[in-house]
């Protein structure tokens, strides 16, 4: 099949897409934003830091499902902790992750 771009632009666009780790490393990113206790728990993170009790009181899920998804993001680099004695504080790890987030509501018009 032949290819109707300039060189140029077929060039631009070849190393424009991801592809192998970076490719993966995407995919695990946006998953994040795949699942309805995630996007709640990010959204409500966007706000203030709290720990899984206060998240799992304010948004009515089970602490179990919290703590689960919290280890999850965290893993996935999209929280960060801190502690304060026995308590465990979480937030997001950086203000990119709720911007993304605000930009998938900015895209479907609410």
């Amino acid at each position: 099949m032949e290819v109707l771009i300039d060189g140029r632009l077929k060039k631009m666009v070849e190393n424009y897409v991801p592809e192998g780790e970076i490719l993966d490393e995407l995919v695990s990113f946006f998953s994040v934003f795949s699942d309805y206790t995630r996007l709640r728990i990010i959204s409500a993170l966007g706000i203030t830091e709290m720990c899984v009790s206060d998240v799992s009181n304010i948004l009515r899920i089970n602490q179990t499902t919290v703590s689960h998804q919290l280890r999850l993001l965290k893993n996935l680099n999209v929280v960060k902790t801190r502690r304060q004695g026995k308590v465990v504080f979480y937030s997001l790890r950086t203000e990119a992750v709720n911007d993304i987030l605000l930009k998938g509501v900015e895209f479907l018009g609410f």
